[in-house]
């Protein structure tokens, strides 16, 4: 992660079934649907809509300008629309402007305190701005809401915020319940690996590798994890096989250095 916890690790935490547990502090269910998910009943706030959509889009493409003008003119057609504050949020997040994403999420929880995907985005920005404690608060909150359609998001990041608090056990725990959500979770299932192998589980940790490429496109990060996970049970083909790919698929990255260095640990 670099600038602000990392755009791209932003991107998987933030972008994409009812939950039968949640991450550690939760308790009942509170059954509010997400307010994006809410039809609209009026023309201002079917404009705002539409508005907040596109800035959504922009933002995923990495236009963030254009992301907080689609999100100020959702404001201007329906000042009340909590998802233009999120929206902005998140926009302000990306670009590493802390105390305008701070605000703008405040704002939306204000006008929707229990939404999901609010307390989901607004608990990870806690979890990377040092507060974890209370971050987890949040991202329990977005788990255990029967009407969250993606409930792996916030079990996943739970497991990013335990990371940075050292707790890997805390953490595997909800890397495990956000795969078993959802079983193409990348994330989820690149750090069940990672945890393994730093707890010297190796075929576990190749188990999860395997089930991740089966799902996903390796990244530098797991193809490397393959490498030194293959060294340690002593399959030297496998691990050929592994270092082949980081050569050829990832050979400006940090990864592919430390193998040519021989960094293995």
């Amino acid at each position: 992660m670099r600038r602000f916890a990392g755009r791209l690790l932003l991107c998987a935490v933030v972008f994409g079934l009812t939950a039968c547990a949640a991450p550690s502090g939760a308790g009942r269910p509170i059954a509010e649907r997400p307010v994006s998910d809410v039809p609209a009943t009026n023309p201002a706030t079917a404009s705002a809509k539409v508005h907040v959509d596109l800035g959504m889009a922009y933002l995923q493409v990495g236009r963030y300008a254009v992301a907080l003008d689609e999100g100020r003119a959702a404001l201007a057609s329906d000042p009340a629309y909590s998802p233009a504050y999120h929206l902005m949020g998140l926009v302000y997040m990306f670009i590493d402007d802390r105390n305008a994403a701070r605000d703008n999420f405040q704002r939306a929880l204000q006008k929707a305190p229990n939404d999901p995907e609010f307390n989901n985005s607004y608990g990870w920005f806690l979890c990377v701005s040092g507060q974890e404690a209370e971050g987890l608060e949040r991202l329990a909150l977005a788990a255990r809401n029967p009407y969250y359609r993606t409930p792996s998001r916030p079990y996943a990041n739970a497991g990013l915020c335990h990371l940075r608090r050292g707790n890997d056990a805390a953490a595997e725990a909800e890397f495990q319940r956000a795969a078993e959500l959802d079983p193409s979770n990348a994330q989820a299932l690149y750090h069940l690996a990672a945890i393994a192998y730093r707890r010297g589980d190796y075929e576990l940790a190749r188990n999860h590798l395997v089930q991740l490429h089966q799902q996903s496109e390796p990244s530098a990060e797991s193809v490397w994890l393959g490498v030194r996970t293959e060294r340690k049970l002593g399959n030297r083909e496998a691990e050929s096989s592994y270092a082949a790919q980081l050569r050829g698929r990832f050979a400006d990255s940090g990864e592919h250095r430390a193998m040519k260095q021989g960094n293995y640990e």
